[in-house]
């Protein structure tokens, strides 16, 4: 008769403390890392556990030191490669200081961004890192503010909101990526973003509920009046939400006899589909549309011609606000701190002059109305 393999059964703290000759409490000690115990008791303790391969259950630990060593992520969307990177650089800080991590995705919508921190405040996470998706409704952002639970923001500050956070300079970077553009001549220069509003077309900046999107936004109308371009937010495109509607957004855009003759993306997502579009409707890159994106995203290097891009220092922003956080769960008391990192411009081949028959095209409309 074949004889059953009995099962497994996971090693306890009593099997690691009967082989250290120990208390279950000392060893229990030992292992969640609290408490006092002698040099020898530590190094019995340990060796046994190494002895029997002993696992710690987290959650047992959690409920008996209230530390679960997991630090809690909630950003809008992960295929973004900007979160994606930002996330490397949150991870990294924390495997350093001796923390995991819980990633969450918002999806950019209130709703699922409250269900994922009720999901990981339900996992005994010891602090939040969070990109909020909008400032009007932060009420589940302050209840755990008020909790004593360590919260810091990532890209998007809230004001109202007196907490750790790291952003980039949004405002003055856009108005030196859109200076670009007029600096080339353009007057008739598109913004396209996947922030949307109420029947998805933008009317003024109280639409906007994302402070980065409406940081860049305002810098961008601002470099626009200053350079006299009649009626710029005219050009505003909301609702580039995924690949299929920024397509559509693009195409729109660009079909029209009143089409811009540069486009600043807000973000390389939407600026790959954009240069998709403008190659699918048979125009080129810089001789019929100038094209600028923020991040520096990997396509943006090997297209024909390169793409002029915002470059942002993302790593360095999830770091940054990782180790403001960490630094909160290692019991230092301060002011909230409010970091802004600098961005920079990568210039490249995508940007051009206004095509001189566009341009006279334009003048020609104008002058017959």
């Amino acid at each position: 008769m074949k004889k059953t393999t009995p099962k497994s059964r996971s090693v306890t703290v009593s099997d690691v403390a009967r082989e250290a000759k120990v208390s279950k409490a000392t060893a229990a000690r030992v292992l969640g890392g609290y408490g006092t115990v002698s040099g020898k008791v530590h190094e019995d303790v340990m060796a046994a556990a190494k002895t029997l391969d002993y696992r710690p259950n987290e959650l047992a630990r959690s409920m008996t030191t209230g530390k679960s060593g997991i630090i809690g992520v909630v950003v809008g969307d992960i295929e973004n490669p900007f979160f994606s990177l930002a996330v490397r650089g949150i991870s990294d800080a924390a495997r350093a200081a001796g923390f995991n991590v819980i990633l969450a995705n918002s999806s950019e919508q209130i709703e699922v961004e409250k269900a994922a921190v009720r999901l990981l405040i339900g996992k005994r996470v010891d602090g939040l890192i969070v990109t909020p998706s909008e400032s009007r409704d932060v009420s589940h952002l302050r209840d755990i503010h008020r909790s004593g639970r360590p919260l810091a923001l990532l890209d998007r500050a809230l004001p109202d909101l007196d907490v750790d956070t790291v952003t980039v300079d949004d405002r003055d970077v856009a108005m030196r990526a859109t200076g670009i553009l007029v600096d080339a001549g353009h007057r008739d220069i598109a913004y396209v973003t996947a922030v949307d509003a109420e029947g998805h077309e933008f009317r003024d900046l109280t639409q906007i509920y994302t402070s980065s999107v409406r940081e860049r936004i305002e810098g961008f109308l601002a470099v626009c009046h200053d350079a006299r371009v009649e009626n710029p937010e005219r050009h505003v495109r909301l609702g580039a939400t995924s690949p299929e509607e920024t397509r559509k957004v693009a195409t729109k855009l660009l079909s029209t006899p009143d089409r811009p003759t540069a486009i600043l993306a807000s973000d390389s997502l939407i600026g790959l589909e954009i240069f998709k579009v403008i190659q699918t409707l048979g125009l080129r890159v810089p001789e019929d549309i100038s094209l600028i994106t923020f991040h520096d995203a990997d396509w943006t290097s090997v297209t024909s011609p390169p793409i002029t891009v915002v470059d942002q220092p993302v790593y360095a922003l999830g770091k940054s606000v990782a180790e403001l956080l960490i630094r909160r769960l290692k019991g230092e008391t301060r002011p909230p701190e409010r970091l802004v990192l600098s961005t920079s411009i990568i210039e490249r081949g995508s940007v051009g002059p206004p095509s001189k028959e566009i341009v006279e095209n334009k003048r020609t409309d104008s002058s017959s109305d």
